[in-house]
């Protein structure tokens, strides 16, 4: 099992468990978003269904998170997406950690908590396994990916002369330093096997380092990044924006990797829902995911990044000045050490990278995300992980809601595989033999 710091763990989820705010009703669909505590305008609250696809229920409470990749969810709130497809009354609920959106779900909306959520995207497997909720197995169905890249891991400049980038090695010496010096240095992931986890993890050891055991991995609500680190919690984060260019503008820290030069076209955060909510409302599922896609389609267009800006960077969702979210989401990278690049090939994808789906939730980038989970002890190492993939992906649902919506056939990927996947350093993960990647990893918590 990895080192996470348990303690920091547990002391931020706690201080953080209580503060869910909710935002209600659909705005109007004009250009300009109205007040999101206000009722749904005739306009949006119009049903764009035919008779055989009503929902069975019009209202869904949807988990987020303060970070630009739940767009989507927001736009579809703001730009009157979820009602124009029957979903009249969604509401979503800010949540300020990935334990606060685990434990909301495991209670669900009738108990006070939520339907489902933006989230990371193995934590529906580690729910389904009941290995995050004290061995409760708590379905969910992963619908669709909401986005590709643009993570990123932030360094303090307390370690700029390092000039750490793709390679992590400069930092091996420090570590054993403070190793030897009984004060481990520290790198904050946002949720144990979760996707920056496996990110971090997978960038130490590349260089030769052991998470386990030559660093101290703690946990930090993205949020809260910026913060901790200027505080010198921690000597390097891994997170989602806007927090890495937030930490860069305030001249904190810098920006070693894009997790697009990490892993090229990489999936990111998921739209998963609770199963027992999906099997009673199917329609009204499908209402949701057509809603979101439409809404990923929305931002993906670049004559609406600088309005999908001024939405999202409201108090009420992200609450950040719109300069630490714009330059990257447009492609423009200012990575605090000097590196700045126009036009970045790994700028967030909401709907498609070239011939590349976001949208589709590949199941062979599950089963990646599960592997890694198995390789660090967060799963089981017998865990049947392509078994476990087909019971959480849904992508079935999202080829339905695609044809409802007329996405072009080009448009539609013909395989739940995207293939062999191949990283910074060589190494290639194919989903039709997740075994031998794995044994091929040197650095690992799984016995060898």
């Amino acid at each position: 099992m990895s080192n996470l710091s348990r303690r920091k763990f547990l002391i931020t989820a706690g201080a953080t468990a209580a503060g869910t705010l909710i935002i209600h009703g659909c705005s109007s669909s004009s250009n300009t978003a109205s007040n999101t505590t206000t009722s749904a305008s005739p306009a949006a609250s119009a049903v764009n269904v035919s008779a055989a696809d009503t929902p069975e229920v019009t209202n869904a409470t949807l988990g987020f998170i303060a970070l630009t990749d739940s767009a989507p969810l927001i736009i579809a709130l703001e730009k009157g997406m979820f009602a124009k497809y029957g979903m009249k009354d969604v509401k979503l609920a800010k949540q300020t950690s990935w334990a606060t959106t685990r434990d909301n779900l495991v209670t669900g909306s009738q108990g006070g908590g939520i339907d489902g959520a933006h989230i990371l995207s193995p934590i529906p497997y580690l729910m389904t396994t009941g290995k995050i909720t004290d061995g409760k197995e708590v379905p969910m169905s992963i619908l669709a990916r909401l986005n590709l890249d643009a993570q990123a891991i932030s360094i303090s400049n307390a370690y700029k002369d390092l000039k750490l980038g793709l390679d992590s090695a400069p930092m091996k010496e420090e570590l054993a330093k403070a190793k030897a010096g009984g004060k481990p240095k520290r790198f904050a992931v946002t949720f144990p096997g979760g996707n920056h986890d496996l990110f971090m993890r997978y960038w130490l050891s590349a260089g030769g380092i052991d998470p386990n055991k030559d660093a101290s991995l703690i946990v930090i609500p993205p949020p809260q990044m910026v913060a901790n680190m200027k505080e010198g919690q921690m000597e390097a984060f891994c997170v989602g924006e806007p927090w890495n260019a937030r930490l860069v503008n305030q001249g904190i820290g810098y920006t070693a990797i894009n997790t697009g030069e990490f892993w090229n076209s990489h999936p990111e955060k998921a739209f998963a829902m609770r199963t027992d909510w999906v099997d009673k409302n199917p329609k009204a599922a499908k209402a949701l995911l057509m809603a979101v896609m439409e809404a990923q389609q929305w931002c993906d267009k670049a004559e609406n990044k600088e309005e999908m800006v001024k939405i999202i960077s409201k108090r009420e969702y992200l609450k950040t000045d719109e300069k630490d979210i714009l330059g990257r989401l447009q492609g423009k990278y200012d990575y605090g050490n000097g590196k700045v690049v126009e036009n970045s090939p790994y700028a967030m994808k909401f709907w498609a990278d070239g011939a590349n789906s976001a949208s589709y939730p590949y199941q062979s980038h599950d089963l990646w995300f599960v592997t890694e989970d198995m390789r660090w002890g967060y799963l089981p190492e017998g865990t049947d992980a392509k078994a476990l993939v087909k019971k959480v992906n849904r992508e079935d649902i999202w080829r339905e809601a695609a044809k409802s919506l007329n996405v072009a056939a080009a448009e539609i990927p013909t395989s739940p595989s995207r293939g062999v996947e191949t990283f910074f350093d060589g190494v290639k993960f194919d989903p039709e033999n997740p075994e031998a990647y794995l044994k091929s990893l040197k650095i690992k918590a799984m016995k060898a």
